[in-house]
């Protein structure tokens, strides 16, 4: 079992110490109270139900409002768990989503358009393989794990856009989140696709490291640049950078960096000037031998609250009907 919205577990704290403090209440003699002379003479007479159950309706409503807290956070179990075994190749790819993305040099569209169209191509013709999607701008998310269901990938790429995540380039982070995905799996038939236009600017791991942690589990990392050839025409675009105004495309430094990358890992940098050639440098993976691998996905997961909120306001009830009728207590 598992919570969607863990955070709201805090909120058990409220209910705690409201039962806590009714606790230390009862324990203590009431401000304001009626004083008798003296009740001696009734030490001898029996103890009546109701006199034992004064504390019922305050627990019942503690403890409806902790199930209704617990309803909030939304329990959840896997509604249907799926073993895959199969030959497959596994492919990571790391999709850069920061601002530069959005140069007009790649028709139609921008830059981020066209990769998103290309890698939606690629991804129907994988059948067989188990792919995921990694976004990155300053900083990496895993927007669908390793799946075979091509549909969702599909899907997962449609809901991308600029200005998801923090501006900035961080390559090293995410090809860290992808080789996590990969580190379990048969190495020979697992391979990185990393797809930006820039160089690192943000997170905390290095692009070369990432790709030292590559070379040792034996992923290959494949690099591709994507940047029109000419930027010196009409439609010449500008980005600012450290430095000051400067054409929106890969320089050479950053295409060093690229070509360190994939060069340390056994992959391959690529240059891909228009969607044509972004499409051909995609299918250079398919060479790559499939191994038998053998992994649970989780399809969906069944939601519980209801199993939580239900009782909740039950006891909820219970306990303000009873406390204003059959166990009320005065004062």
């Amino acid at each position: 079992m598992r919570f969607a919205d863990p955070a709201y577990l805090l909120l058990l704290i409220l209910p705690a110490a409201w039962a806590w403090s009714r606790w230390r209440a009862r324990r203590r003699a009431p401000v304001e109270r009626i004083g008798f002379p003296g009740l001696a003479f009734l030490a001898g007479a029996p103890v009546t139900r109701r006199s034992r159950w004064p504390w019922l309706p305050e627990a019942l409503r503690a403890l409806g409002l902790a199930l209704l807290v617990v309803g909030l956070a939304r329990p959840q179990v896997a509604h249907e768990v799926r073993q895959i075994r199969s030959k497959s190749r596994n492919i990571m790819i790391a999709l850069d989503i920061s601002s530069s993305m959005k140069a007009g040099d790649f028709k139609p569209g921008n830059r981020l358009m066209v990769a998103r169209k290309v890698l939606a191509d690629f991804a129907r013709q994988r059948d067989g393989d188990l792919l995921g999607l990694v976004i990155f701008a300053g900083r990496a998310f895993l927007q669908a794990p390793l799946t075979p269901d091509i549909e969702l990938l599909d899907r997962m790429l449609g809901r991308i856009d600029i200005g998801m995540l923090p501006d900035g380039t961080a390559i090293g982070t995410a090809l860290t989140l992808c080789l996590a995905q990969l580190k379990d799996l048969p190495a020979k038939a697992s391979v990185v696709v990393l797809i930006t236009d820039g160089a690192n600017n943000a997170g905390k791991v290095s692009p070369l490291k990432a790709a030292e942690a590559a070379r040792a589990i034996g992923v290959r990392v494949h690099t591709i640049g994507v940047s029109a050839a000419d930027t010196t025409g009409p439609d010449k675009q500008f980005i600012w950078r450290s430095g000051g105004r400067t054409p929106d495309r890969l320089t050479s430094s950053d295409e060093v960096i690229l070509t360190r990358i994939s060069d340390r890992s056994g992959g391959r940098y690529f240059r891909a000037t228009d969607p044509e050639t972004l499409a051909r440098v995609l299918e250079a993976i398919d060479p790559i031998e499939r191994q038998e691998v053998k992994i649970s996905e989780t399809r969906d997961y069944r939601e519980l609250y209801a199993y939580a909120l239900a009782p909740g306001l039950a006891l909820l009830a219970a306990g303000l009907l009873l406390g204003a009728t059959r166990l009320r207590s005065l004062p």
